[in-house]
């Protein structure tokens, strides 16, 4: 004799809500034909659970066939669909719930890590800050979106996401390997350390992969910030032949090991040993980011060993990948006459309509650290911040963001800039100070460091709001920048949109220095040109004539850069371990070793390369 419908709604709610799944199964298995609107309920949500994500998607499709109007019934059918590997399905879904309630902080994270799963970042980014918005506490979509908002480069939005994070509850090992890699990435290694320290583990097999992930993250967290002897110490609990015991399908486990152990033989100078290493994690990590810094590694590895045939094809396929990770964020830049670097510019009549406003003197301006990226301006930050009359915030793009805030509010960007009022320029300025307080909340009376390449992009904002302010224009061969840009596993999608083709990279560079060239015309800032190279042959010299254009009486601090950098907890560029080092002459010239590629584009860049008084 079948239950009654309300006894066995009872009976099921009971198991359910003590987390007997297979007991809700079994008793809508024993009563054949659940026609009661919370036992289907109860029953799609148990084969959820159970990972019967085709019986539950079943379920709540007729649920929600029943009940159009509620949008609970159409995102549990979306989820279904998601993990059942139905993304169509899954989107239809998930859009039904949406326009039934479209502030619901739920449905938005489900679309939005269906938007992950699909790649569609811009998309994905969209809808997880707008669940974020309508449920700021929602620890899940807060981290989902910082992912998203990582992988699109929005560096802003991804620290806004994850303020607090230190504080958020365990996480399972999958996102707290996320989180970590996140957390450092905007330098703070305690609180990606202590993540990876409490990371969940799901228990059975799987956990053993896991484990050998967290602890090959540890490694490289250390490594690439600088700390050489706590990465040796993990990297002696990851045995290469404990990769025997993993599963056969546990590749990016063993691709995270591999790399670790090739990131300290890269330190330890053993480049043959390095790249056989990157080599095997290149051909099996799993995820596009983790093969593009394996390619990149692996062509640095050659490189040392001299081999640069084999370094230049490395060069060319992890830029292949990139490519794919950017065609997911920023198609439009794909298309051949793209300008992944765009700025606008004022000319000379427009500068004259300018109002004079009031602005801080030099003294109380930032310092402005610009040039191409790679062309030495992470040491000349290194050197400043070795003096204790200043402090660098490391790269921030602060400038950039007060373009965007003035167009937010309806002001055109440059063009606007001739109709601020002296309260609207206060206003920028104090909103700069506000953002540059988050990371330096101790910076009192220091002197400012903004060092950012591409703020020679935005010098009418930096004219401003800081007319008096002094700029360092850094400079290096440009063959040996573009070189070094190329080798490099930027994170920007516009950046490796930029650097996927020499050819590209090449009309890039030539297009930011003869914009800098016109605005120093138009603006006639206070700029001191610092030569990389020069700077290696007499470091003692260029010091004193930096000082003296900075107005310090005693330089002589920012000659122990090295030691300084090595004290540092993080260094976000490329040359983190670099600069550690002091100044060598190994970089100079290093382009000669790939002039056969460089030939096809020395004809755009000479003349460039003779006005910057180079040799081609």
């Amino acid at each position: 004799m079948p239950q009654p419908a309300t006894e066995l709604a009872n009976a099921m709610a009971a198991a359910y809500h003590a987390g007997d799944m297979e007991g809700v199964l079994a008793l809508a298995a024993r009563a054949g034909n659940v026609g009661d609107e919370t036992g289907q309920l109860l029953l799609a949500l148990a084969q959820q659970a159970t990972g019967r994500y085709e019986e539950a998607a079943a379920s709540f499709r007729q649920l929600a066939q029943q009940r159009p109007e509620v949008s609970a019934y159409w995102n549990n059918l979306g989820v279904a669909c998601r993990l059942g590997g139905d993304p169509d399905a899954a989107e239809q879904a998930l859009s039904r719930a949406r326009s039934l309630a479209p502030a619901d902080a739920d449905v938005l994270y489900n679309l939005g890590l269906l938007y992950i799963q699909q790649r569609r970042w811009p998309l994905a980014r969209e809808t997880l800050l707008d669940a974020v918005e309508g449920a700021p506490g929602f620890i899940e979509a807060r981290l989902q979106a910082a992912y998203a908002c990582y992988v699109c480069g929005d560096n802003t939005e991804q620290e806004a996401m994850l303020l607090g994070a230190a504080d958020w509850p365990a996480q399972p090992a999958g996102q707290a390997l996320i989180l970590a890699a996140m957390l450092s990435a905007q330098g703070d290694l305690d609180a990606a350390l202590r993540t990876l320290a409490r990371a969940q583990l799901p228990g059975g097999p799987a956990d053993a992969p896991l484990r050998l992930r967290i602890t090959a993250q540890r490694v490289l967290l250390h490594e690439r910030n600088n700390q050489l002897e706590q990465a040796r110490r993990e990297l002696a609990q990851l045995p290469l032949d404990a990769l025997d015991a993993l599963p056969g399908d546990a590749h990016q486990a063993r691709a995270d090991v591999w790399r670790a152990h090739a990131a300290l033989a890269m330190r330890a100078g053993a480049w043959a040993e390095a790249a056989a290493l990157y080599r095997r994690a290149l051909a099996l990590a799993s995820d596009e980011e983790t093969r593009a810094s394996a390619g990149f590694a692996l062509a640095s590895a050659y490189d040392r060993q001299g081999c640069r045939s084999e370094a230049w094809q490395a060069l060319q396929d992890a830029h292949a990948i990139q490519l794919e990770i950017a065609r997911g964020v920023l198609p439009d830049l794909l298309a051949p006459d793209s300008q992944p670097l765009q700025a606008a510019e004022v000319d000379r009549d427009a500068y004259m309509r300018w109002t004079p406003l009031p602005a801080p003197d030099s003294r109380h301006s930032p310092v402005f650290v610009v040039g191409f990226p790679r062309s030495g301006t992470t040491l000349l930050e290194q050197m400043l911040d070795a003096h204790p009359d200043f402090r660098s915030m490391d790269e921030r793009a602060f400038i950039h963001e007060l373009t965007e805030r003035m167009e937010l509010v309806g002001q055109r960007y440059p063009a606007g800039l001739a109709e601020l009022s002296a309260t609207e320029a206060d206003q920028l300025r104090a909103a700069y100070f506000r953002m540059v307080g988050r990371v330096l909340p101790d910076l009192g009376q220091h002197r400012l460091v903004d060092k950012n390449p591409l703020n020679m992009l935005c010098l009418p904002m930096i004219m401003r709001l800081f007319p008096q302010a002094r700029i360092i224009l850094c400079l290096r061969h440009p063959c040996d920048v573009l070189l070094s840009c190329g080798m490099q596993p930027f994170r920007s999608p516009a950046f490796m949109v930029l650097c996927s083709s020499l050819q590209r990279l090449a009309r890039g560079y030539v297009q930011a220095f003869e914009q800098w060239y016109r605005q120093v015309e138009v603006f006639r800032p206070q700029v001191l040109e610092w030569r990389y190279e020069e700077v290696v042959g007499d470091l003692d010299g260029h010091l004193a004539r930096l000082g003296a254009f900075l107005g310090i009486a005693d330089a002589s601090p920012m000659a122990r850069f090295a030691e300084h950098a090595r004290s540092k907890r993080f260094i976000s560029t490329p040359s983190y371990a670099q600069v550690t080092r002091g100044v060598h002459a190994g970089a100079v010239g290093r382009w000669q070793g790939y002039r056969e590629q460089f030939e096809p584009v020395l004809p755009l860049l000479r003349p460039l390369i003779d006005r910057l008084g180079y040799d081609a």
